[in-house]
């Protein structure tokens, strides 16, 4: 990333030279200063649509918004339009939160729908309110007030400087919990809310974020055009423009949209020159979205960047594992009297059509406790962790955690709670690094919590700890996604450990672990349990859970059958029959 900023560190002072270098050439200037506006535009929607995943094909929108309240402002208070170009940005912001209220429920296609009728709308509005817009007469404003000899130069410079401002401020969103936020709801938007992101206030902010430096272009660009009309406001095109920009860059990070936007408009201006015009960039802009889409899917820094990791392979860091510890036969330490009820399930249901996976089944958890829940396969022991996490709502019943309802209650709130899990196929943001996964977690709703720095600062140095405690500070840089399958155990665990929450649910830990790293997942649970965490595990490892879980819960069919002891629960004749099987003994440990 260093050798990214230097690049373009590089380019800027080229860029901010050019003019005084060569004051005399318009054109050139011109054309620069388009594909600045275009890579403005490209990287604002790289924010929602980069970071968050929501594909909008409405953008332009907001360009032709800022455009008309700067337009209308500068006409009837007679004052230049740069001084309210602002207020453009202003506008864009508050449609964004009013139309990201609503249309932010949905995603997907119907997403990208809403947002194309949506431009559509502002266009017939435009159009229809002849009082305010004056209609496809359109809006003329005054020349610019500078003299002629400087030509382009000063919008030149404006929209540079706006360019550099907006990649800063995307710069910013990323490093904070935002930012991690919006990529967690990218990946794994389900996953997010269990984490503690509220998703969908994280998606109305990167909407209206992604809409306010484009208003403040569009107020710039309609002084720069001087004549503002609805047809050229709210054009389709444009939006089509944005996307092109910021798949052939790289959408998601944070050059890309800028350099796609520069080879865009580069090939775009050739095209209105050499090719015919407008028809002909319609054609070509078709076509080079479909190349893109089929050969450069991850764009064109992100594909170099691969290119020359795999001619320059970066050391790998090994860490050596701790030994197995064997899970033997041990006295037990006095067991403390078990605390007060934590969680509480009272009479809950939950069926998926004729099929009844937890039937009126009635659970309680006490504080301190390692408490195991096992039964084969289909019994509804992960239901019962969607049901408690919020991840599917109950039909029937009550779910109390800490002496409080929950079971109406979102999931990022029960998250807030103290409620955490963990996944029985672990659900990692694989894209980002491992700091930034245990990063991620909110453990509280606070706009100060949001916008925490991620990389710096407190949130950084907790996650540097928890990964230290699961034995994976050293792996703190590198992709989650290349990481073995038990190191992605031990992460997901330090993620939850970043919520600092009351009980964790852990679905299978042992399931699919190297034998290596078992006995460090038993002996991290031990520990955070010796501490003060509460646990409720989910788990098919019989001697596991004998030497870890004191009491054991025995689900089938749904149905709570037994309830106790481990040495009690191993010999209960209904268990035997229903999971362990008649002839079941401890394997030798």
């Amino acid at each position: 990333m260093r050798r990214a900023h230097l690049a373009a560190g590089a380019c800027l002072v080229a860029l901010l030279l050019y003019p005084v270098v060569n004051p005399w050439q318009p054109y050139p200037q011109a054309v620069l200063l388009m594909g600045f506006l275009l890579a403005v535009q490209a990287t604002s929607w790289n924010i929602i649509s980069g970071y968050a995943g929501y594909i909008s094909l409405g953008h332009s929108m907001f360009l032709g918004l800022g455009a008309y309240t700067v337009g209308i402002l500068a006409v009837r208070w007679g004052v230049n339009p740069l001084w309210v170009a602002p207020l453009g940005g202003v506008t864009a912001t508050v449609v964004a939160v009013l139309i990201g209220t609503v249309v932010l429920r949905t995603r997907g296609h119907a997403f990208v729908i809403i947002t194309i009728a949506m431009l559509l709308a502002a266009q017939i509005i435009a159009v229809n309110s002849r009082d305010l817009t004056r209609g496809s007469d359109g809006i003329t404003l005054e020349l610019p007030f500078w003299h002629r000899d400087f030509q382009n130069i000063p919008f030149y410079y404006a929209f540079l400087g706006l360019l550099v401002v907006t990649v800063l401020f995307s710069a910013w969103i990323r490093r904070t919990k935002l930012g991690t936020g919006l990529v967690a709801i990218r990946e794994d938007e389900g996953k997010a809310a269990s984490i503690g992101v509220h998703t969908t206030r994280f998606k109305v902010v990167a909407y209206a974020a992604s809409a306010f430096f484009i208003g403040v272009a569009g107020g710039v660009y309609a002084y720069y055009l001087t004549f503002i009309n609805p047809v050229g406001s709210f054009a389709i095109l444009g939006s089509v423009t944005i996307v092109l920009a910021a798949l052939a860059g790289g959408r998601g990070t944070l050059y890309g949209p800028v350099a796609g936007a520069f080879a865009v408009n580069l090939v775009s201006e050739a095209a209105t020159v050499y090719a015919g015009g407008v028809q002909s960039r319609v054609l070509l802009f078709g076509g080079a979205l479909v190349l893109v889409v089929l050969f450069l899917p991850k764009g064109l820094l992100p594909t170099a960047g691969a290119w020359w990791r795999r001619r320059h392979p970066a050391k790998v860091e090994y860490i050596e594992q701790p030994a197995a510890l064997a899970v033997r036969e041990r006295t037990p330490p006095p067991a403390a009297a078990p605390g007060e009820v934590l969680l509480s399930v009272r009479g809950v249901s939950r069926r998926f059509g004729g099929l009844v996976a937890v039937d009126d089944l009635s659970l309680d958890v006490r504080q301190g406790t390692i408490t195991a829940l096992i039964g084969p396969n289909g019994s509804g022991k992960t239901t019962l962790f969607n049901l408690v996490t919020g991840g599917l709502p109950a039909d029937s019943g009550e779910i109390w955690f800490d002496g409080r309802r929950i079971d109406r209650l979102r999931p990022w709130r029960r998250c807030h709670l103290g409620l955490g899990r963990s996944y029985q196929v672990t659900r990692l943001f694989k894209d980002m690094t491992v700091r930034e996964n245990v990063v991620a977690p909110l453990a509280d709703a606070r706009w100060r919590t949001m916008l925490s720095d991620a990389v710096r600062g407190h949130e950084a140095e907790r996650a540097r700890e928890l990964l230290d405690l699961v034995g994976l500070g050293r792996f703190a840089g590198q992709q989650a996604g290349a990481l073995s399958y038990g190191q992605q155990k031990l992460v997901e665990l330090a993620q939850v450990l970043m919520l600092e929450p009351k009980l964790i649910l852990l679905d299978e830990p042992a399931g699919g672990v190297n034998p290596s790293l078992l006995g460090r997942i038993a002996e991290v649970i031990r520990e955070l349990n010796a501490a003060g965490v509460t646990f409720l595990v989910v788990e098919h490892n019989i001697p596991l859970v004998l030497d870890l879980c004191d009491p054991v819960a025995v689900l089938a069919g749904g149905r709570l059958i037994a309830e106790g002891p481990p040495g009690r629960v191993r010999e209960d004749p209904v268990v035997l029959d229903a999971y362990l099987g008649a002839d079941w003994v401890p394997a030798v440990r």
